[in-house]
């Protein structure tokens, strides 16, 4: 395809979960639904399109030890492109990866900054480790290093508890948040437990990652505050193996990684049930592979989110919250090609026909 060619996709283009439209035309990079004008040199792609997929939880140049070489962060988001993942919210990293923005081949990033932690309270080498009045300050620092985002650490094993248990005072939470909102971001915090929700939604976070401590008696205050969850589900999945190797040194952090396991479906029904927005994010990089919106989006059918829903929680309206546009007119094209229609069976998104980032065939 050349330089000056024109995509024409053309078969069911799924602007919205109720606005479908027969054609699309791809020119310069652009969207547009009216025919160009004098096109000759034209590539037709038949299937049914869907927006660049979005993984809101994601973590490129991130390894099983911390940041990892250029290479490797270039296969991540490789992997991620391959699987129609166009869109990430990178929801914290040790790396530098505004090289990527330079590559009109890869995913678009959604920068968080580098993970902001309590000292001696998360995975070593991943994050900022700090003690609360120093907390401001990191949050600033990495406000202006993210692109809109900001990432902390709300709750760890604590190792004389021998128990998840929050990690920051409410005070210190209440200046960060708000020194964040100050600067123009939203910020979003890592929580499998419940006890460090109360004070992250009362001082004012924008989303919570995992939420698996999420409970009855919460989620009418995620609610009030608009606090939308992203979920995990497919990292969830790998609680009983951190369990079974963590039980001969804390039986008590064991069981209680079990019991969320155990509830893990009914947390995320009950949140969508009552109104709290839920986003696809998988939590790739450290330990789990790139590629796994598919799987994420599954998931979330599988916890008894309606399949539309869940297809809009990485497509349509995963965009809008994140502040990205999905197929609209003069949009960049980002978008993937199905052989069949994935609100009808969301396993379809596991096989991309093709894959379209910046009105090129990737994939």
């Amino acid at each position: 395809m050349s330089d000056h060619a024109v995509l024409h996709v053309k078969g069911r283009i799924l602007v919205g979960p109720e606005e479908v439209r027969d054609d699309l035309w791809i020119v310069d990079g652009r969207i547009s639904y009216d025919r160009p004008v004098g096109a000759r040199d034209i590539r037709t792609v038949v299937g049914w399109a869907l927006p660049g997929l979005v993984d809101a939880h994601c973590h490129v140049g991130l390894g099983p030890h911390g940041p990892v070489a250029e290479d490797v962060a270039e296969k991540q988001a490789l992997a991620d492109r391959e699987a129609g993942t166009l869109l990430i919210r990178d929801a914290g990293s040790p790396s530098d990866t505004r090289w990527i923005d330079d590559r009109d081949d890869l995913p678009k990033i959604i920068r968080a900054g580098r993970h902001i932690a309590r000292t001696r309270r998360y995975i070593r080498g991943y994050a900022h480790e700090i003690e609360p009045d120093d907390l401001v300050a990191y949050v600033a620092q990495e406000a202006r290093r993210g692109d809109g985002w900001v990432k902390l650490v709300g709750d760890w094993i604590d190792r004389d508890l021998g128990d998840l248990s929050a990690v920051w005072p409410r005070e210190a939470l209440d200046a960060a948040i708000a020194e964040a909102h100050r600067l123009g971001v939203r910020v979003t915090a890592h929580c499998f437990s419940a006890d460090s929700l109360p004070d992250l939604v009362g001082a004012g976070i924008d989303c919570i990652e995992h939420a698996t401590g999420l409970t009855e008696d919460l989620i009418p205050l995620f609610v009030e505050h608009g606090v939308a969850i992203v979920p995990t589900l497919v990292n969830i999945a790998t609680f009983p193996q951190l369990a079974a190797a963590g039980e001969g040194k804390f039986p008590r952090w064991s069981a209680h990684m079990r019991r969320l396991h155990e509830r893990r479906y009914d947390t995320v029904r009950s949140a969508y049930d009552a109104g709290i927005p839920v986003y696809v994010g998988t939590d790739a990089g450290g330990t789990l592979p790139h590629g796994l919106a598919a799987a994420e989006v599954a998931e979330l059918v599988a916890a008894g989110i309606p399949p539309v829903e869940a297809l809009a929680a990485t497509t349509w309206k995963a965009r809008a919250w994140l502040g990205r546009p999905g197929l609209e007119e003069g949009a960049a094209a980002d978008l993937v090609v199905y052989e069949a229609d994935p609100r009808a069976d969301v396993r379809v998104l596991a096989a991309p026909h093709r894959v379209v980032l910046n009105g090129r065939v990737a994939a």
